[in-house]
């Protein structure tokens, strides 16, 4: 196994990384009225002092009523949120740990949520997925209304202290809404085939930059999959993958953040490349591999989401872990992506990154749904 390559530095936009391991964004909704306290510092800060090279932050609310489908997402405005989060970077930081922003907006997913809040959900056509609809098309206003936000939360997260934004654009939240097909039936410059559908991305995308200037770092993460469907996909081939891509690598990122829920699958027919290969293939830009890294089973089946296929039903030993690890590296060394997320395996262990470097690999602490329910 080429661990050594998981631990060798990695720069980006002049930020220098101490290591390939990226703690992925997590939703853990630990911050009452929106505040990160002293226990979300010390959470990120545990995870900094276990040797990962880069934390993402759990999606943070930029300042607009339907950016938040739960009460105790953190915000990332406010007097009040802002200061908790200053202490969150300041104790990564002391750690010798580098952190980003993870801005996201809920879009229609906030009519999904349990309670639901007060304000209506908004989306690009008011789908929630095809053909269920939960609202009206968003206006030109709204829309300037959510690229104001997206802008002015990466504007607070730089003045805070983090080291760059990651802009959350997977997974049927309000950018993928717009994406995708099935919930972006506009007629405006905003909707229409898969190149027009990445204007609203690029204008958010844009406006981060002019606000940042050119020296932060700015990343996007985006995903085939929903959570409305699971199935869906924005690009069926690596042509039309490129055509998506272009105009949102034209617009000031720096790296892409390609959300699968398993690392080890090819994302085309042909060829053994997952989705950040082809993504950084494609662009030439950093990208970060990202899906069930570290577990036995599909994060998915881990949840207790959906069964395990007959391929991936865990032995109980770590094996079929202990294969993925070694995929991993594989790709890794080959220089198929720059950077490895690792998320729920990382919850489980705080020290997971020092594990790995050190070969303490029985020392592993598994996951289980159980540690969702606290702040470890």
């Amino acid at each position: 196994m080429l661990i050594p390559d998981l631990f060798k530095p990695f720069t980006l936009n002049g930020l220098t990384l101490p290591n390939r391991i990226v703690m992925a964004p997590m939703t853990r909704n630990f911050s009452p009225h929106g505040v990160p306290g002293p226990d979300v510092a010390a959470y990120y800060r545990r995870r900094a002092e276990g040797g990962v090279g880069l934390i993402l932050t759990e999606g943070t609310s930029p300042n607009h009523p339907q950016a938040a489908n739960m009460p105790q997402i953190p915000h990332i405005y406010g007097e009040e949120a802002l200061a908790g989060w200053a202490r969150v970077v300041e104790g990564v930081h002391a750690a010798g740990g580098r952190i980003f922003s993870q801005l996201w907006h809920v879009g229609a997913v906030q009519g999904q949520s349990v309670p639901k809040l007060p304000v209506s959900p908004i989306s690009p056509s008011g789908l929630l997925k095809p053909g269920v609809k939960i609202g009206e098309p968003m206006t030109q206003a709204d829309i300037d209304a959510v690229i104001e936000a997206f802008a002015q939360g990466a504007a607070n997260a730089q003045r805070v202290g983090f080291d760059g934004v990651e802009i959350h654009g997977a997974h049927g939240y309000i950018i993928d809404e717009f994406f995708w097909d099935g919930t972006n039936r506009r007629t405006d410059k905003y909707g229409g085939d898969l190149v027009q559908r990445t204007q609203f991305a690029v204008e958010i995308i844009r406006e981060c930059r002019r606000r940042t200037g050119p020296d932060f770092p700015i990343q996007l993460r985006f995903s085939q999959w929903k959570g409305q469907e699971y199935t869906g996909r924005l690009a069926a081939t690596t042509q039309e993958l490129a055509r998506f891509l272009e105009p949102l690598a034209a617009a000031g990122l720096d790296a892409f953040h390609c959300s699968t829920r398993r690392f080890w699958e090819p994302e085309f027919e042909g060829s053994d490349l997952n989705l950040a290969g082809w993504t950084k293939k494609l662009t030439g830009k950093p990208t970060i591999t990202v899906g069930s890294v570290s577990l036995d089973v599909d994060f998915m089946v881990s949840l207790g989401r959906m069964p395990a296929p007959k391929t991936e039903q865990s032995s109980g030993n770590g094996d079929a872990r202990a294969a993925h690890m070694d995929r991993l590296v594989e790709m890794l060394a080959r220089g198929d992506f720059d950077l490895v997320a690792v998320g729920r395996a990382m919850l489980a262990d705080p020290a997971w990154a020092a594990k790995v470097r050190d070969g303490r690999f029985d020392e592993l602490l598994p996951f289980t749904p159980e540690v969702l329910k606290t702040l470890a």
